[in-house]
């Protein structure tokens, strides 16, 4: 490896998931770097941006989803301006793309030339190498615009093997271009002494009832209907099975609707406990505390924040062996694995885990996960990965 060059980095969020650009940040403050950081009204109120080392620029500004379609019109269009502006005057040699901006196809082409005219070197966080597939959008346009940035960036992140290979595979891109670093685990959310037992009874649940949590966006790739189907086949055999549905209805108001048909056609209406709206971070902690398993039914995905934000609780997990997925999981130990779009097969992994010695014995268990997602998931060792591709462009 080369000698450590000292440099200035672009951390462009788009003003998106500031869980993951705030880890990301703190990791690579202590790789003793410079880092711009670029984003929105709430990143600048973490105490991460105020870190010597860092120098914020909110671009991006209000980021409410309740505004007036005259008001995010406008807001974007301050952003796109104000990012150009930046990028011209800006110091930093290597700009990191976590997120892109509203305008995919313009922000994949366009601005990244433009990027590039500049002088600047082209980090990219692929979270998804295609959404459109996971999302049921894709399009040729989609797939020529992403072949287009994957050709253009100097460098890619993406966070699991088979995520690499499908940009080698999909996208010819060079298998020296891409690095897998593992998904920072959430360490934003805050995070008090409270007892499974006092978040229980803020949510109105029993100590006695085993109670599942779907936590998240919800949008129809995530497979919602699967955890129900699968309560209705166990409404007998297991009583005080509950479920939590926690998050938003993403732009899938017609999906949501045949969600809550199917709950009350299932005669689980007593059984669901619903809170279908976004989700503050200092709320995320009660339902962590009063679950006993978080459930993640996706049909189409490579990785999940979520499996690591329940991890960072000490809460196990049962998933779909979809994408990256079971290879996050030490059954047994961390969760259980249950075959994709398979309501009986789910309902078999619900009964396993309620009697297992993992369920049995979950105070011990919670601590042992928190630090198996610790060590694991560090943003430590994700910001020592990436500053190490920093310098090597260099």
């Amino acid at each position: 490896m080369p000698e450590k060059k000292d440099l200035r980095v672009a951390l462009l969020t788009g003003g998106i998931d500031p869980h993951y650009a705030l880890g990301l940040l703190g990791g690579l403050i202590k790789e003793g770097l410079h880092v711009d950081f670029i984003g929105n009204d709430e990143m600048m109120n973490a105490e991460a941006t105020k870190q010597p080392g860092v120098t914020p620029f909110n671009l991006r500004g209000d980021n409410r989803p309740d505004a007036s379609i005259r008001e995010k019109i406008v807001r974007i269009l301050k952003y796109y301006k104000r990012l150009i502006v930046y990028a011209c005057t800006s110091d930093a040699r290597i700009f990191h793309i976590l997120w892109l901006n509203k305008f995919l196809f313009f922000d994949r082409t366009f601005l990244n030339i433009y990027y590039r005219l500049l002088g600047k070197k082209l980090v990219f966080t692929a979270h998804n190498v295609n959404a459109g597939e996971r999302d049921g959008t894709d399009s040729t346009m989609n797939r020529a615009s992403l072949r287009f940035m994957y050709r253009v960036t100097d460098h890619i992140f993406v966070h699991t093997d088979k995520m690499r290979k499908q940009l080698m595979d999909d996208y010819r891109v060079n298998s020296n271009k891409v690095s897998v670093i593992r998904y920072g685990f959430n360490n934003m959310v805050p995070r008090t002494d409270m007892t499974r037992e006092a978040a229980r009874r803020q949510l109105g649940l029993e100590d006695k009832e085993k109670v599942l949590l779907f936590f998240g966006n919800i949008a129809p790739y995530k497979g919602l209907e699967y955890p129900i189907s699968a309560m209705a086949l166990l409404k007998e055999r297991m009583v005080g099975l509950r479920l939590i549905i926690a998050g938003r209805v993403k732009d899938c108001e017609e999906y949501w609707e045949g969600i809550r048909v199917l709950i009350d056609e299932s005669g689980l209406r007593k059984s669901v406990l619903l809170h279908v709206r976004y989700i503050p971070d200092d709320e995320v902690e009660v339902f962590h505390k009063a679950s006993d398993a978080m459930v993640l039914p996706y049909k189409h995905i490579f990785q999940s924040g979520v499996l690591f934000l329940s991890y960072s609780f000490g809460l196990p997990v049962i998933v779909s062996d979809v994408g990256s997925l079971r290879e996050e999981i030490i059954e047994g130990q961390t969760g259980f694995v249950c075959r994709p779009g398979d309501p009986e097969d789910l309902a078999k992994k619900i009964e396993m885990y309620f009697s297992s010695n993992l369920y049995k014995d979950l105070n011990n268990n919670r601590e042992n996960i928190m630090e198996y997602v610790k060590t694991n998931n560090s943003w430590e060792k994700v910001a020592e990965t990436t500053n190490r591709v920093y310098q090597e462009l260099l």
